[in-house]
This record gives C-alpha cells, structure tokens and sequence, in this order.
C-alpha cells in the first residue's frame, strides 16, 4: 500500500503556529476517509476536482457573462465523478455568488442527494482553505493523501428538517446525541447549521475556525 502524503509545511520560512498545521492534518487525514455520503476516494476526487475549477473554461467564460445559462460546454475536469457533481463543485468553487435554488433543484433532479451536497460542500470549504493558506505563505499546494478504503457510513441526523433553507438542518436549540457537540444549544447560526445534515462537516469547520480564528 502507498504510504499517505503527511501534510506539513517544513518547506516554509515561517514560524506557523502548531495549532493551524495539526487543524489542517486533521482535515487532510479526515479527507482520506469514507464519509457519510462520499468513499475516501471520492472525497479525494472532489479536492482535485475544485483544483480543476480555477482552470476550467467553461467556468471561466460563464464569469464572463450575465447569466450562466447563456454559455454551453463541458467542464475541464480532474476525475470521473458524475457531471452533475463535477458541476456541483464548479460552480461553488468559481461563481458562489449566482448560485440560485432551481439550479440546487436541477442538481437533485440530476441525482445529487442533499446529503452529498452538503458533504461536497462541506469538503470544499474546508479544502479551499487549506489552499489559499498555502498561497498566502507562498508555498505550492500540498499533495492530495492517499485514499483510505472502506464504505460512507450514510448517517443522518434524525432531527434534521426541512425549513427555510435548500437544505435539511438540525434545529438550532436541538441538544441530541450524538450531535450535540456541534454548537452551543440555541446559538446554532445558519452559516454552520447549513452544514450540520453532514455533522462531522460541522465538526471540521469547527476544528479549522478555532485554529484559523483568533479568539
């Protein structure tokens, strides 16, 4: 079996703080892993593939124009994930801010599950982090690990409903095991809510932002 890449950055002149490099390998050895929704190897394939948006045509030339819908083509792409999930990650990665809900629906209609929505979200976020953190401190982006086998565990919480948003959410004053580490009871704020279908996308923005935040 081919040993993991280990994510360290012993290439840069800086004095990082441990708390930041042992928060971004927590991320990278989790990415690794089977998910809820996602194998390892796939969750591997969605980082290569928000890699492949800051390089794709089609990505480009939508930015370029009023409305997306205007502009057909294929995406450039780095795996073999479904086109509906490719499309997925294109557009959160390189046009968040014209992202519409009938577009979320024709991504359902396509076959992406809430569920790996939110996870392929979740990893996205956490992953684009690490990135620019690396372009920041002017170093290359780290290798992507090796893939650990093994199956999605398809948790969902039970508490999780439908309400004003895209997405199934945990209520804020919800205080159910095992997902009552998330946030504190009733201060739940829709920005970490919106991932909380998938807790431990949760968890990981949690782990980063206490690292990545001052308090």
């Amino acid at each position: 079996m081919t040993e993991s890449p280990v994510l360290d950055y012993r290439d840069v002149d800086l004095r990082l703080r441990s708390d930041v490099v042992a928060s971004h390998r927590r991320f990278w050895e989790r990415l690794a892993r089977p998910g809820a929704w996602w194998t390892g190897a796939e969750r591997v394939a969605i980082a290569s593939e928000v890699r492949a948006a800051y390089e794709c045509d089609l990505c480009a030339r939508r930015k370029q124009t009023l409305s997306t819908e205007a502009v057909e083509g294929a995406h450039s792409t780095a795996s073999d994930l479904p086109g509906s999930v490719i499309e997925v990650i294109h557009r959160i990665a390189t046009d968040p801010g014209r992202l519409s809900q009938p577009w979320y629906e024709r991504m359902l209609a396509a076959g992406v599950s809430p569920e790996q929505y939110v996870e392929v979200l979740g990893t996205l976020v956490a992953f684009i982090s690490i990135d620019r953190f690396a372009e920041a401190i002017g170093v290359a982006h780290r290798e992507l690990p090796t893939p650990v086998s093994g199956d999605p565990s398809g948790y969902r919480p039970r508490t999780a409903t439908l309400e004003d948003a895209w997405v199934p959410m945990i209520p804020s004053d919800a205080n159910d095991p095992p997902d009552d580490d998330l946030w504190v009871r009733g201060r739940g704020g829709n920005v970490i809510r919106a991932m909380s279908l998938v807790p431990d996308e949760v968890r990981t923005l949690n782990d980063l932002g206490a690292a990545h935040y001052m308090p």
